[in-house]
C-alpha cells in the first residue's frame, strides 16, 4: 500500500527540512513541495494563478501516486485552511493509498527566531514574519496530527513522524 503524507504548517516552521529528512527515511519515496508551483515572476495570487497552482499540485501528486516504483509520496506546503488539503485530496484517486496528515507547529518565539534567520540568509522576504504569525492559529482546528517542533531538529521531527506511522 502506498502512503501519502501531507506535511503542513506555517512558513518557517521547518516543513522543507523535515520533508527532506523524511525522504531519507522513507524509501522508495518522492518529496514534492507545493511552493514549487508558486515559483512565478511576478508572484501574483489571483483566482487564475490559484487555480493553476492547485491543478499543477493535483497533477503532480496524481502522477506520483500512480508510479509503481514509489511507496511513499511526501507533500509539504502551507495549507492553513483544511479546505486546501481537502480540495486536493478530493481530486486524487486514493484507492490503495493511506493518507496521513501532519501539522508542524512551534511557539511564536521559535517561529520568529527561525524566520529572522531565514530573512538574514535571504531565503525569506521581510513580510514573512507577520504572515506566518497570522497563520499560526489557523492550524489548531485542523484534523491532523500536530507535532511541536520547538527544540527539535528536522531529523528528530522526521523520526517522530516515522514512529507514529509505524504505530498506526
Amino acid at each position: 500500500m502506498k502512503t501519502l503524507l501531507f506535511i503542513n504548517g506555517p512558513m518557517g516552521v521547518g516543513k522543507t527540512a523535515v520533508c527532506k529528512a523524511l525522504l531519507e527515511q522513507l524509501t522508495p519515496g518522492l518529496y514534492l513541495d507545493g511552493d514549487w508551483c508558486w515559483n512565478m515572476n511576478p508572484f501574483q495570487v489571483t483566482e487564475e494563478t490559484r487555480a493553476l497552482v492547485l491543478d499543477n499540485v493535483t497533477a503532480m501528486l496524481s502522477r506520483s501516486l500512480a508510479c509503481p516504483e514509489l511507496e511513499y509520496v511526501i507533500f509539504g506546503w502551507v495549507m492553513h485552511y483544511s479546505k486546501i488539503a481537502g480540495g486536493i485530496l478530493n481530486q486524487l484517486k486514493l484507492d490503495g493509498v493511506k493518507v496521513l496528515q501532519y501539522t508542524l507547529l512551534c511557539s511564536e518565539q521559535t517561529l520568529c527566531r527561525r524566520i529572522e534567520d531565514d530573512i538574514a540568509s535571504g531565503t525569506r522576504f521581510k513580510g514573512a514574519m507577520e504572515k506566518s504569525l497570522s497563520y499560526l492559529p489557523l492550524y489548531n482546528n485542523q484534523n491532523t496530527v500536530k507535532i511541536m517542533t520547538d527544540g527539535l531538529s528536522a531529523e528528530e521531527t522526521a523520526e517522530i513522524i516515522v514512529r507514529q506511522m509505524k504505530e498506526e
